[in-house]
């Protein structure tokens, strides 16, 4: 719903609290706090107050420290709940991941970010994977750069000019030198049909991605994460042509379903 009259700014500044907490991996104090959000400490004091007191957000036993409390999580599965694509994703990554051997994740593009959906991980549970629920810039995925290689040029640009990398993204994306080579591995992707990132989300892993085609352009992908040393060139190409069924089977199962 558009319009031009102002933003609440109590809603504003809450949103803004509980997305800084999101992103964290550990407690931030109110010092913290204040400083990446810049809401002035007496409102913040009582903000904060109110959202523990509401179990939006946890504080540590001394209470000097505060993280995303379990109502959060509550609200946030309800999404995955109503979404009509997460359930039958979930089965093609379990028979994807048991396919190829690796695990597998579905998510989607939002803004300049992609978020996780779903994953499946491998039993071995060789390295650490991306968490149903995280944001990560879309430029440092194969999961984001197989979805903005279905942009045109003005979309992509309009992408990164609302880029504001997270501390959870890495700093050695192709944004970070020059656009001009984030324009090539896109132009790459649309040859081969898939994308590809090499240890740009999480050390020693290699990813490969394809686009669930049920919406133009697409809004939802699927990928494999390899260890480092088996992301080979054919490896790759092997593991995207199974993705590529996968996210084929997906879409025209969505499309019955009448999911648009």
């Amino acid at each position: 719903m558009a319009s031009d009259r102002p933003l609440v700014k109590s809603a504003q500044r809450t949103v803004q609290l509980l997305e800084v907490l999101g992103a964290s991996m550990t407690p931030l104090g109110m010092g913290e706090i204040h400083r990446v959000t810049g809401i002035p400490r007496s409102s913040l004091h009582e903000l904060i107050r109110t959202l523990v007191a509401m179990h939006w957000i946890d504080s540590t036993h001394d209470g000097l420290a505060f993280s995303i409390g379990p109502n959060a999580l509550l609200t946030g599965t309800s999404y995955l709940d109503a979404d009509p694509t997460v359930t039958p994703a979930i089965r093609h990554l379990e028979a994807l991941q048991a396919e190829v051997g690796y695990t597998s994740h579905f998510a989607r593009l939002d803004g300049a970010h992609i978020i996780y959906l779903a994953s499946k991980e491998t039993p071995q549970k060789r390295h650490v994977t991306p968490r149903v629920g995280r944001r990560l810039l879309a430029v440092s995925t194969a999961l984001g750069r197989a979805l903005l290689a279905e942009r045109t040029p003005a979309e992509v640009e309009a992408i990164l000019a609302a880029s504001v990398p997270a501390k959870s993204s890495p700093p050695n994306t192709p944004t970070s030198t020059d656009p001009s080579l984030l324009y090539a591995v896109l132009e790459e992707a649309r040859a081969h049909g898939y994308a590809t990132e090499r240890e740009q989300v999480s050390p020693n892993i290699a990813c490969v991605a394809a686009t669930v085609p049920y919406r133009i352009p697409a809004t939802d992908a699927i990928s494999c994460s390899l260890p480092i040393e088996q992301g080979t060139p054919e490896e790759l190409a092997r593991v995207s042509r199974a993705i590529i069924a996968h996210c084929a089977e997906l879409a025209e199962e969505l499309k019955r379903a009448g999911v648009r």
